[in-house]
């Protein structure tokens, strides 16, 4: 019998120190850390191969990088240059094999079917894949990929050698195959899982898929736990599709902005943002909330139902009275969300309301958007800007969101 499988899974090696060397070729060769943002002493977002083996990880400071890995060179994040190398890495993979789905900014998967799927010619099509992203995109740009039965067992295969690694993992060869690996080398098992797996006598890989899927149930506290442990052995599970609830964008506050005043108008930016964002993929908000993380350590916030909307003038008018319950001591970063989110022509009013006389807000913000868009950023604005300008505010890459290019001129 041959071995089969069907999922592929592509991840690729250091993607922003990649793009850097990419778009900078003196840089092939040389350790690169990219930074959150170009100030002092920031963090690094990631790192490249050599500096990673030297010890730089995401978070590293630049002062401790460099004592590291002496010669590190910085550069900041580009989220909008790295958005165009991902989409340009999405049009070369296709011209091997069609996506099935884009997990993040360097994470993606397919489907094989029918002949793909015997393990030889699998392999085949993952090395024309990484051959076609270095041949199309740029030779900088290295990704591993993974093949398996399912999409976790074909992800951590693709996590079993960087750069440039082409493995496979089936139920034949497993657990032995990750019986090195530690619990949280799994993709999903996190610190805090790591704590309840190990209260729960559960202290390595094997001992893991030895589990009893009720009782890993029991561990994670939902069903999540008894999928994920059937994934791991190779057994095919039926995800529910996931629907957005929410909209949310954040900011660390610095310079001037690190102020009530100053907070106060991130947090209006930020909404704006949302907003504009609610109406251009088509839903309407029923809650907001508002915090602030503070330089005490405190957390502090309101939140509240709002009738439907995707007015920016409605939703800063709320804001601002949310704001003024909030404590004036000195911010250290700002979030705002907005949640309960259906789709626009979903809204109703109560059932014994008059109909709504059409908003002549809802058709500046339109107009607005439609402005700024094909003009620049803040061509028309919605009041005063932060002090302090921070770059792609409200359209940074974040986990499991990929910008699109309108997130970049709102």
């Amino acid at each position: 019998m041959s071995l089969r499988v069907s999922t592929l899974f592509f991840d690729m090696n250091s993607f922003y120190a990649s793009v850097a060397q990419a778009e900078e070729p003196a840089l092939m060769g040389r350790p690169v850390g990219v930074l959150t943002t170009d100030a002092p002493n920031a963090a690094c977002i990631a790192a490249s191969i050599d500096a990673k083996r030297a010890g730089v990880k995401m978070g590293t400071r630049q002062e401790e990088a460099r004592q590291l890995c002496p010669g590190i060179v910085f550069r900041p994040v580009k989220h909008d240059v790295c958005v165009r190398y991902h989409h340009a890495i999405l049009a070369a993979v296709e011209t091997v094999l069609p996506i099935q789905r884009a997990w993040s900014i360097d994470e993606c998967s397919c489907l094989l079917t029918g002949a793909q799927q015997e393990l030889d010619r699998a392999m085949e099509i993952g090395r024309a894949l990484q051959q076609a992203v270095l041949r199309l995109v740029h030779p900088a740009l290295r990704c591993s990929v993974g093949l398996g039965p399912t999409r976790l067992l074909a992800k951590v295969a693709a996590g079993l050698e960087k750069p440039g690694g082409l493995h496979w993992l089936l139920p034949e060869i497993l657990p032995d195959r990750i019986a090195h690996l530690a619990l949280d080398d799994l993709p999903g098992i996190s610190r805090r899982m790591m704590g309840r797996l190990q209260a729960a006598g559960v202290a390595d890989v094997r001992a893991l898929y030895a589990l009893d899927p009720k009782h890993a149930r029991r561990i994670w506290g939902s069903v999540m736990g008894e999928r994920f442990l059937r994934e791991l052995r190779g057994e095919e599970v039926i995800w529910p599709e996931t629907h957005r609830g929410m909209i949310g964008h954040g900011q660390v506050l610095t310079g001037p902005n690190a102020t009530p005043e100053g907070a106060r108008l991130v947090a209006r930016r930020l909404l704006v943002k949302a907003a504009a964002r609610l109406r251009r993929e088509g839903f309407v908000a029923r809650s907001l909330h508002v915090s602030l993380r503070l330089n005490d350590g405190g957390h502090a916030g309101q939140e509240g139902q709002i009738k439907p909307s995707q007015d920016t003038f409605f939703l800063l008018e709320t804001l601002d009275r949310y704001w003024r319950a909030l404590p004036r001591r000195r911010p250290r970063a700002v979030n705002v969300v907005l949640g309960g989110l259906i789709p626009a022509d979903q809204a109703t009013g109560d059932l014994f309301d008059a109909p709504a006389a059409p908003d002549p807000h809802l058709r500046l913000c339109r107009t607005i958007d439609a402005l700024n868009q094909r003009f620049g950023q803040d061509t028309i604005r919605f009041g005063a800007l932060p002090p302090h300008h921070v770059p792609y505010t409200g359209a940074k890459i974040a986990f499991g969101r990929i910008p699109v290019a309108e997130d970049f001129l709102e």
